[in-house]
């Protein structure tokens, strides 16, 4: 195992100093990808963060061991999924990190704040409206009843990365748009003695209005990932509707599969 040590190579890239690279030569794995996994996961878990500079190609080669073409190659992989980007006279620049979420019953704020993103979140609306059809339908009761409406917009490192929508029964709990701002829905439903069950999960896709463009700070049209969940209590009761929408550049679901025998 051939180690790098950005620790001691890269004093002229503040960046780099704190970081340790273990390049295997001795695997088919090539050197790139190697190089490029380690930067990718640097920056998901906030090592390398936006705005940190890792230098040219022609020092990162030089500070890495690695060829130029290598590290070209790397940067140029990391560049294609959105999280560098090269800035002319300045070098190759972090953007942001890819969030990336297990399909499962999980809190996004808990999921971010383990991966050390950060999470900031702004409430742009809390309220009670009548129920819709469709939110009735979700969360098992009358058409036009009360149901609570929450809608926040939810950044890491300064940047969008989710417009979150959610209906609940108006008495399940207190939404203290001060609280909501600071922590998460799924965590102040556990204070408050919910215990989340399971849900029914719908993932999809569709373009981005002008309105939602301008809020995630994205083009008109550009690729959304979307997620409608009904959460459920421990007793079957429905707790919780929610119409989430994502940038597919800065997003992903994760999950595993199995082979059924």
């Amino acid at each position: 195992m051939a180690k790098t040590g950005a620790r001691t190579r890269a004093a002229a890239a503040p960046a780099l100093t704190a970081l340790d690279f273990a390049l295997d030569r001795s695997t088919p794995v090539p050197l790139y990808h190697q190089l490029a996994q380690q930067l990718e996961a640097a920056i998901e878990r906030g090592a390398l963060a936006p705005g940190d500079l890792l230098g040219n190609e022609v020092d990162l080669s030089v500070r890495l061991g690695l060829s130029r073409p290598t590290v070209r190659q790397a940067i140029q992989s990391l560049v294609d999924k959105g999280l560098l980007v090269r800035r002319r006279g300045v070098g190759t620049q972090v953007v942001h990190s890819r969030v990336r979420r297990p399909l499962e019953l999980s809190s996004l704020y808990d999921d971010l704040e383990a991966a050390g993103q950060n999470p900031a979140t702004q409430v742009l609306r809390n309220e009670v409206v009548p129920a819709s059809c469709e939110v009735a339908a979700a969360l098992g009761v009358p058409e036009g009843s009360e149901v609570a409406v929450l809608e926040r917009l939810r950044r890491t490192h300064g940047r969008p990365v989710a417009l979150l929508r959610n209906h609940l029964p108006p008495s399940l709990l207190p939404l203290d748009t001060a609280r909501l701002e600071s922590t998460g829905l799924y965590r102040m439903m556990r204070s408050a003695g919910i215990t989340l069950h399971s849900a029914h999960q719908t993932v999809g896709a569709r373009a981005a209005t002008p309105k939602e463009a301008t809020r995630l700070e994205e083009r008109v049209g550009a690729a959304l990932l979307t997620m409608e969940r009904t959460a459920f209590d421990d007793s079957g009761r429905a707790v919780e509707h929610g119409t989430h929408i994502y940038p597919a550049s800065r997003y992903t679901f994760d999950f595993q599969l199995l082979v059924r025998a």
